[in-house]
């Protein structure tokens, strides 16, 4: 008689997300997005990601992502404060509740109002810099230059996108499902959900990089080629008003289970 196994669906992310707890607060287009990523032990990231999280694994390793994409359009509360291109170093996480989001690490912006505001009223890193994203057809390529005196971290990539997905891996649905982030702000750690479609993606039939924006961002990687690139025409977000910190969870669900 064969013992239970565990649907091993059950390990990732849900493949679409959960409803926003209240109204958005921000809207954003997410577009032209390069999703390259790299597995690491868990312990090189765990370090680096906030208090009351922890690395979120698949089959034993974690991820480090190199994202880019254009942002056409962002609205907050309803009043339209422009576009910018952002390339980001992201962790995966997974906090005491369950909810598995992203750790950003940097976040590399052209919009300084936009570095300036989202820092000040977030936390998360930010930084102005130089970013180009330009494609034409199916090969698309990027920059990235760091404003910082001297100099800073930069990098630059090409890719040619292929065929349309119609089912994903374990893999790329670990890595692309991700409805909200954790990041450190006013001395605890708080989480955003984020709203979207799934991606829909498409494999990268070449693709070349060369920078240190993995290593400056503290997390060095053992192979110089990712496991995974994909590429995605792109998708429309929300982003939920409602923070809430670890600690803050933990009263809420004990008040809710009567305790």
């Amino acid at each position: 008689m064969r013992g239970p196994t565990t649907d091993p669906t059950r390990l990732l992310p849900p493949a679409d997300p959960p409803p926003l707890p209240g109204p958005p607060l921000l809207r954003q287009g997410w577009r032209d997005a390069v999703f390259a990523h790299w597995s690491i032990p868990p312990a090189r990231a765990a370090s680096l990601l906030p208090a009351h999280t922890r690395p979120d694994t698949l089959d034993g390793l974690t991820y480090v992502g190199l994202v880019a994409f254009r942002v056409p359009f962002t609205e907050a509360a309803g009043i339209p404060v422009g576009g910018f291109d952002e390339v980001n170093v992201r962790l995966y996480s997974v906090d005491p509740h369950g909810r598995r989001g992203v750790v950003f690490l940097s976040m590399d912006a052209d919009a300084a109002h936009g570095v300036l505001a989202a820092r000040a009223l977030t936390g998360l890193p930010y930084m102005w810099s130089d970013v180009s994203m330009r494609g034409v057809d199916d090969v698309h390529a990027g920059s990235v230059r760091r404003r910082l005196p001297g100099g800073g971290a930069r990098g630059r990539w090409r890719l040619t996108v292929g065929e349309r997905l119609d089912r994903v891996s374990r893999l790329e649905r670990f890595v692309t499902a991700r409805w909200g982030l954790h990041t450190r702000h006013a001395a605890n750690t708080w989480w955003i959900r984020v709203e979207h479609r799934p991606w829909p993606l498409h494999r990268v039939r070449s693709w070349s990089y060369e920078g240190d924006l993995l290593r400056a961002a503290g997390v060095p990687v053992d192979d110089r080629e990712p496991v995974s690139v994909l590429w995605s025409p792109g998708v429309d977000t929300e982003v939920s008003p409602s923070l809430v910190t670890a600690s803050r969870a933990r009263a809420l669900r004990s008040r809710r289970l009567g305790a």
